[in-house]
């Protein structure tokens, strides 16, 4: 039987609260390369965390992330690095509130499922899940334990993503419309090892066609249009270029003898993608790491009353915003803007963030995850939103292998979205 989402939260989170919420939260880290090691040092960075161990298969990366944590006195992290199932050994700890999942993607439900059947919170790094049938994994498992999971999706908190969401929330856009988002990030060496073997990353791009990394677009619009809370994803259509990046870069590298020069991938160069939800909205969801272009994440969002753009980083707002002497809509700054609807978190949290990656943001992204952890709260991004999310991988392959053809989003919440109440701005 399953549980009522209200439900479930509050079993869960009582049989959570064990620890004292005086002592310091404990979190152990399941992967310590580029990406785990930067957030343990943001984590280890904010007050009132420990870490007691951490997991990795490489035995290099354990010992430098042991060092790392014993100089800020904390003492010195168990170390975990048996081969790629020994985060289970660690999972059976009972000195750990959470667990932070760094590791390749395949990887990243297993872990979170595992770390949720344990007791554990999960936060995820993105995307949560690559299937359809992780997706789901996820959501079920949180239900019938009672464990958040939450995907580390710092997109969503960019100081310019939470300050629209602070004006949607407001009205300020008017009845919003449309969004236009995406991943456009050149990362030509994230396809070839010095040798010319793929990496990890590439390997999913050689076999599959679709959107691999759609979270760091979709969650600020999530947010935005209260996805899974008053309305939802209901289908997809999406499509691809053809794929030349990858071969001409090979080219440029190794030469055009070499084999990886001769490698035929998958993925298209630039994936478009076309969303609606069940209230009549619209979004277009690009992706794009092969093709040599400036990082844009565009986030656009419009209303009825106006429009904001971050790739300009301008905003239009009728009867507001300056007109051109032809009286056609001008764009003017968003430094006014900042400044009256700023977010609370940044209002309160810029100055401890600002040496955090991402501008920020990972500051604020953990910071989030460890209150949650702290007061045996749910997340901010639930196991709805990371699943949401995360389903556009496998939604958007399908739909590209069926020639664009409309492709339903599964409803994660069974119906609960109706009732949902907006994410709240504090």
């Amino acid at each position: 039987m399953r549980l009522s989402r209200r439900r479930w939260m509050a079993a869960g989170l009582v049989g959570l609260a064990q620890a004292q919420t005086e002592r310091p939260v404990r979190v152990a880290m399941l992967g310590v390369g580029n990406r785990g090691t930067s957030l343990m040092r943001t984590m280890l960075s904010q007050p009132g965390v420990d870490v007691p161990a951490v997991c990795d298969v490489n035995e290099e990366r354990v010992s430098r992330a042991q060092e790392l944590v014993a100089k800020t006195g904390r003492g010195k992290p168990e170390g975990y690095q048996r081969g790629p199932e020994d985060y289970r050994r660690l999972l059976d700890r009972t000195d750990l509130d959470a667990v932070i999942v760094a590791t390749p993607w395949q990887w990243h439900t297993r872990m979170a499922v595992a770390a949720m059947k344990a007791g554990k919170y999960a936060g995820v790094e993105v995307p949560a899940a690559l299937t359809v049938e992780e997706c789901w994994e996820l959501v079920d498992t949180s239900e019938k334990t009672g464990v958040p999971c939450m995907m580390l999706e710092n997109v969503c908190y960019f100081r310019n993503v939470l300050m629209v969401l602070n004006l949607a929330r407001q009205g300020v856009l008017g009845e919003l419309l449309d969004a236009e988002a995406g991943y456009q990030h050149y990362l030509p060496d994230h396809q070839f090892t010095s040798t010319g073997d793929l990496t990890w990353r590439a390997v999913y791009a050689a076999e599959r066609n679709g959107n691999q990394y759609p979270t760091h677009p979709i969650g600020p619009v999530a947010w935005w249009m209260n996805i899974n809370r008053g309305d939802r994803f209901t289908y997809l259509n999406s499509m691809s270029s053809r794929s030349l990046g990858p071969h001409l870069h090979a080219e440029r590298k190794f030469g055009k003898d070499h084999p990886a020069a001769r490698r035929v991938f998958a993925q298209g160069d630039v994936n478009t993608t076309l969303i609606r939800t069940e209230n009549g909205l619209t979004v277009t969801l690009y992706y794009n790491t092969q093709s040599p272009r400036p990082y844009d994440l565009i986030l656009r969002l419009q209303g009825t009353q106006g429009i904001y753009s971050g790739t300009l980083d301008k905003i239009y707002l009728q009867g507001r915003s300056p007109k051109t002497k032809g009286g056609e809509p001008e764009w003017e700054s968003t430094a006014p803007y900042f400044e009256r609807y700023e977010h609370p978190l940044w209002t309160r949290l810029s100055k401890l963030a600002a040496n955090s990656g991402h501008g920020g943001a990972d500051y604020i992204t953990l910071h989030e995850f460890l209150r949650a952890v702290r007061h045996k709260t749910q997340t901010p991004i639930d196991v709805y939103d990371s699943a949401t999310w995360s389903v556009i991988v496998p939604l958007t392959q399908q739909s590209v292998a069926a020639r664009g053809a409309p492709t339903d989003f599964p409803d994660f919440t069974r119906g609960r979205w109706r009732t949902a109440k907006p994410l709240a701005v504090e």
